[in-house]
């Protein structure tokens, strides 16, 4: 059975750090890309950033571009996202997606975790 489970969100202030993490089961993660997404209320889900299979190139939303960094370890089917300096802005539900394609489309995903809520005061 498929599952794919985001943790390490939290409540903090501005300028703190959270990792995040997520983790697959039921399938092999190096197959896929993998996608984070982000969701504050009132808004649609927007892209945040992707990593290729093996973790050798990755890309960013410009917003978060220089404060987050997506990495991934294969052997424990696990990609993570690392969030420095964060801002209020960035409050929203974070989620990960495993797609075939690289894409920043949210629709081209095949495999999504519930999310986990990055809670940012000012």
């Amino acid at each position: 059975q498929v599952h794919v489970v985001e943790s390490g969100g939290g409540f903090v202030q501005a300028g703190a750090s959270l990792r995040l993490s997520c983790v697959a089961s039921g399938f092999t993660l190096r197959w896929f890309y993998v996608g984070w997404f982000r969701q504050a209320p009132g808004k649609e889900r927007e892209f945040v950033a992707i990593i290729t299979k093996i973790g050798d190139d990755a890309d960013y939303a410009d917003s978060v571009r220089g404060r987050f960094t997506i990495s991934r370890d294969n052997a424990k089917n696990t990609v993570y996202l690392q969030m420095n300096n964060l801002k209020p802005e960035d409050t929203a539900v974070y989620s990960c997606a495993a797609g075939p394609t690289y894409d920043t489309d949210s629709r081209k995903y095949n495999f999504w975790g519930q999310g986990t809520q990055v809670t940012v005061s000012s």
